[in-house]
């Protein structure tokens, strides 16, 4: 970035500033809703409130394929980046 720029764009600095930390929050948030250990633990916790009897079966295979999903998402996102 120039000089011209740079003074003419210095207006718009804290607009970038909040673009930025928003894509940091939205990051985050990303890194931990596709954390496979966390959606295990979650698959887990599922689980274990099925066999104590607070979930129904519909209730269970619908948050199994939610979090199934959420799962295969986070593997594909896992080797887009190794590739």
């Amino acid at each position: 970035m120039g000089l011209i720029t740079g003074l003419l764009t210095l207006p718009l600095a804290p607009v970038r500033g909040v673009v930025w930390a928003a894509e940091q929050v939205k990051q985050q948030a990303e890194q931990q809703y596709y954390d496979p250990a966390l959606i295990q633990r979650q698959i887990a916790d599922v689980d274990d409130a099925y066999a104590a009897g607070e979930l129904s079966d519909s209730e269970r295979d619908r948050l199994h394929d939610e979090l199934l999903s959420r799962l295969f998402e986070a593997n594909r996102r896992r080797r887009g980046k190794e590739m």
